[in-house]
């Protein structure tokens, strides 16, 4: 408050400044009476005021936006676009310097071709900038062992759509099982915008949610994420072009689009699939082992009453179709793993003790009866 004080005080009084040199100037000019000077002078400091706040508040606003785009843009993209520019500057003086000697159209021609060399290093410098990194042969104490006989790249991974949307790779992000950064490049936020930018509703909650997940990512000081600018042109889809892009940065690729998933095998790329993670580290069972389920709803079979883990995984248990609503403990009788996951058959713990307990009490019978 005392900085926004201090400079529309600091504003004000350049304002009058001007404002008394623009009517003494006027006055000069006009040999007008000290009325008209005054008012001349007061106008002049309230435009000058004005127009000075607002280029104020533009020069902010573009500050703001600069900054934004650098936080956005990785470390290499801003390094590579530095090279391509001084090399484009280079090129640009070389090559224009035999057309300034020619008379007439020299000019222009110098003026042209320097321009186009300046606008193209810039250009390469900015959208190769990762495949020039990954052929620059690194030997630093971060990724070089200490034997010297293996080298180490930074493991790039992008984010697809679909993973962004899900939105489990937050988690995935902070329990550090992913090395190395992870890349959204423009094309996939754009398809982000379009889908939050939908008719339809669900489409367009699951857009917001995405770039949603996107911002808190980038704001978490433990995710290291970098959106890129990359135009496949060669590519009109979403899914060739990461492809394409996987392929020029010898990346990786998060994504759950089974279509995308065997494509980028096919083509030799790396999937690191959410789903398979999910199926991976769910809780393993054997039978005869106890645990707590709440019965939730029926199962498809007459008497079955069906629960869920933390995980997901479905719980059958027998004969539990009126304990809806209850935590019950049950043992394990079978487990199967089918497409859609994998299903945990049990039986009430109580039920088992009882059936026991009467087998015992038979045995015990039966002893007594055989020795009298």
């Amino acid at each position: 408050m005392h900085n926004k004080l201090l400079i529309s005080r600091n504003l004000f009084i350049i304002s009058l400044a001007i404002g008394a040199w623009s009517a003494y100037i006027i006055q000069v000019i006009l040999k007008l009476n000290m009325a008209w000077m005054v008012g001349i002078g007061m106008v002049c400091s309230v435009l000058c005021y004005i127009f000075m706040n607002w280029i104020m508040s533009r020069g902010k606003n573009f500050i703001k936006v600069v900054n934004q785009r650098l936080d956005d843009t990785a470390i290499e993209v801003i390094i590579g676009g530095m090279a391509g520019l001084l090399i484009g500057i280079l090129v640009g003086v070389l090559s224009s310097f035999p057309l300034s000697m020619i008379r007439g159209l020299g000019s222009y021609l110098t003026l042209l071709v320097f321009a186009i060399s300046v606008w193209l290093g810039l250009k390469i410098g900015t959208r190769r900038a990762f495949d020039v990194f990954n052929t620059i042969p690194w030997v630093t104490g971060s990724n070089h062992r200490s034997n010297g006989l293996t080298e180490l790249k930074e493991n790039y991974k992008v984010l697809d759509t679909s993973a962004i949307i899900d939105g489990r790779i937050y988690d995935v992000c902070l329990s550090r099982f992913l090395e190395g950064p992870i890349i959204v490049p423009t094309f996939v936020i754009e398809e982000l915008q379009h889908i939050a930018d939908s008719s339809d509703a669900i489409r367009r909650n699951k857009g917001r949610r995405g770039l949603e997940l996107l911002s808190k990512m980038k704001k978490h000081s433990n995710i290291k994420i970098d959106i890129i600018e990359a135009d496949i042109t060669q590519e009109k889809d979403v899914d060739g072009k990461l492809v394409c892009l996987c392929k020029q940065l010898q990346a990786s690729i998060i994504t759950n689009d089974y279509n995308l998933n065997k494509v980028a095998e096919l083509q030799g790329i790396k999937v690191l699939n959410i789903n398979e993670l999910t199926n991976a580290v769910k809780m393993i069972v054997y039978p005869g082992e106890t645990m707590q389920v709440a019965i939730i709803k029926e199962g498809k079979e007459y008497g079955q009453g069906v629960g869920y883990l933390e995980d997901g995984t479905m719980v059958v248990v027998e004969e539990a179709h009126h304990e809806i609503g209850k935590d019950l403990e049950v043992v394990v009788t079978s487990v199967f793993q089918t497409a859609a996951g994998r299903m945990i058959f049990t039986r009430k713990a109580r039920e088992i003790r009882s059936e026991a307990g009467i087998t015992q009490s038979l045995q015990d019978t039966a002893e007594v009866n055989l020795f009298g």
